[in-house]
């Protein structure tokens, strides 16, 4: 099975440093030296499209540009790319999401994916108009797929459930194909309703021991519903000829982190109610030490960015390796990101992709199939 990539479109802003913000957080003032237009996002989308990444991860929050309308726009500039969209299920009635999405596959020619966020802060949630807590943020999270799905597979339906109540709803057109569903959560509810209702589990970087925790975690429950479900992994990546270059880069963005913003941000995540949040805060307590926590495995995103907060850091071989480690305890899907993100989609799809391509893992997902094995760029 070739394993697939994705990559990420930064609705937020670009740079040469980090840019903050998710969880409850504002964007960094660095989000202004690259704005999220619809020209630079479609630059990076039509990089990814080449490169062979299948789709790009869109956020969603009040941190960023709203990833229905983007997405939307910036797929008229590509072909065949993917949008993995982002979106609050508290925020918009099942049936008419199951009509946009409907929508978006039409016109798009069937390149949707869904990304769902269930949303694991109270404060963020309340400014939307939502004020259930998260338990019950999450229920609702699963009568949302409940309805949706059934819509999709053309049936009328009808549900009066603890938080939503849909009567005679039905889809004039189904979407063709069908957008798989993306979802992550590390609380037990979560893992109950990604067994239940959704295609990829994600969850975010950390050490290969945890990682394999969460996948027998999911799959178990899974297996109990009846259902198999794959594994995606949300990363950061800092890729280069040599390990030495990684991580000059590295800590080039780790010295641009101001310490008045560190601690603001780590204030401000501390306050998250997000089980996944938390796991990442403890993968560096707040400290600029001992950030390699792995093996090429940095924690320093985290200090200043809320949600996936580790980057793979390394020789284009050294990548390679770890995320050959992840594909063997079960990862098949890799969302990842760099910054500046046009600039870092380039050195990850001509530095590590052509490794992959080489060991049979990775095969361009848009190339001719009787085009001949990408082949080990020469470095010097």
């Amino acid at each position: 099975m070739s394993l697939t990539f994705h990559w990420f479109l930064p609705t937020n802003g670009d740079s040469r440093h980090v840019v903050g913000g998710g969880h409850g957080t504002p964007a960094t003032a660095f989000g202004r030296n690259r704005p999220p237009t619809v020209a630079y996002l479609s630059q990076i989308a039509r990089a990814a499209e080449d490169l062979g990444f299948v789709g790009v991860l869109t956020p969603t929050g009040a941190w960023c540009e709203d990833a229905w309308l983007t997405t939307a726009m910036v797929s008229q500039h590509t072909e065949r790319l993917k949008f993995l969209v982002a979106f609050r299920p508290g925020f918009v009635s099942p049936t008419l999401a199951a009509q946009m999405a409907s929508t978006f596959q039409r016109q798009t020619g069937g390149r949707l994916l869904l990304n769902v966020v269930t949303g694991g802060e109270s404060h963020e949630q309340r400014a939307y108009g939502d004020f259930l807590d998260k338990d019950a943020r999450y229920r609702r999270t699963g009568e949302f797929l409940q309805i949706v799905r059934d819509l999709w597979e053309g049936k009328t339906v009808d549900l009066s459930g603890e938080h939503l109540q849909v009567e005679d709803a039905r889809l004039a057109r189904v979407p063709d194909p069908v957008p798989e569903v993306y979802f992550g959560g590390s609380s037990p509810i979560a893992g109950e309703i990604a067994a239940r209702h959704v295609d990829v589990y994600l969850t975010w970087g950390e050490p290969t021991a945890q990682v394999a925790e969460k996948i027998a975690w999911v799959r178990g429950l899974a297996a109990k519903e009846g259902r198999t479900v794959r594994f995606g992994i949300r990363l950061h990546v800092i890729t280069r000829d040599t390990a030495e270059q990684a991580w000059t880069e590295a800590h080039k963005l780790l010295d641009g982190f101001d310490p008045d913003t560190v601690k603001s941000v780590q204030a401000g995540l501390a306050r998250s109610e997000s089980e996944g949040q938390r796991r990442m805060l403890a993968l560096h307590g707040g400290n600029r030490e001992d950030l390699e926590i792995h093996p090429n495995l940095w924690a320093g995103i985290g200090l200043v960015r809320g949600g996936a907060g580790t980057a793979l850091v390394g020789s284009h071989d050294e990548v390679a390796e770890r995320i050959k480690e992840y594909h063997a305890l079960g990862i098949d899907e890799f969302v990842l990101s760099g910054y500046p993100h046009l600039e870092e989609a380039y050195w990850f799809g001509e530095g590590v992709l052509p490794r992959l391509a080489a060991q049979g893992l990775w095969q361009h997902p848009f190339a001719p199939t009787s085009a001949p094995a990408a082949q080990v760029p020469f470095t010097s």
